[in-house]
C-alpha cells in the first residue's frame, strides 16, 4: 500500500489531474513548518489544465525564495541570459500558520494580491502546493523541490 507522500510524487507526473484527485491526496499530507521552507525552490506545475500554468510558463517562472517568514520572493524568473531573479511585478510576500481544508499548516501571503498559497509536506526536497485568488476561478496545483 502506498504513503499519501508516495500517492503525490506518482500523482505530479499525470496529465490531467482534477481538482477532485489532487485534494484526495493533497488532503492526506502532512502540514509543514514554515523554517521548512526557508531557502530557494524550484517551481513546477501540476499538469492540470489551469490557465495560471500558461501564464507562468511565459513569464519563465522558476520557484520561490523564502529569506525569512516575513521576507519572500513569491515569484522568481528566469531572464532570457538564463539568470534567475525576482520578478518585482508581483511584489514580496510573508509565511503563516493558516488553517485550510481541515489542517493547519504554512500558507504564503502576497502582500500585494489577493492570492494565499498553502503548503503541505512530501518530503524534505518536495512540497506541495496550491494556489487560491480572489476572483480566480478554481485552485492552481504546483509543487516546490530543491
Amino acid at each position: 500500500m502506498s504513503t499519501p507522500e508516495q500517492e503525490y510524487i506518482d500523482l505530479i507526473t499525470r496529465t490531467n489531474v482534477s481538482e477532485e484527485e489532487y485534494f484526495a491526496v493533497f488532503d492526506k499530507l502532512k502540514p509543514v513548518a514554515p523554517e521548512k521552507l526557508i531557502g530557494s525552490w524550484e517551481g513546477a506545475n501540476v499538469d492540470s489544465n489551469h490557465p495560471v500554468e500558461q501564464k507562468l510558463t511565459l513569464m519563465k517562472w522558476v520557484g520561490k525564495d523564502f529569506h525569512s517568514t516575513e521576507d519572500v520572493d513569491p515569484v522568481m524568473v528566469y531572464k532570457d541570459d538564463g539568470s534567475r531573479v525576482w520578478n518585482a511585478e508581483w511584489g514580496h510576500a510573508c509565511l503563516r500558520q493558516i488553517e485550510w481544508r481541515g489542517v493547519v499548516s504554512t500558507a504564503m501571503i502576497y502582500d500585494n494580491f489577493p492570492i494565499i498559497d498553502y503548503f503541505r509536506y512530501v518530503n524534505d526536497n518536495i512540497l506541495a502546493g496550491a494556489m487560491d485568488a480572489k476572483n480566480m476561478e478554481g485552485i492552481y496545483f504546483f509543487y516546490l523541490h530543491k
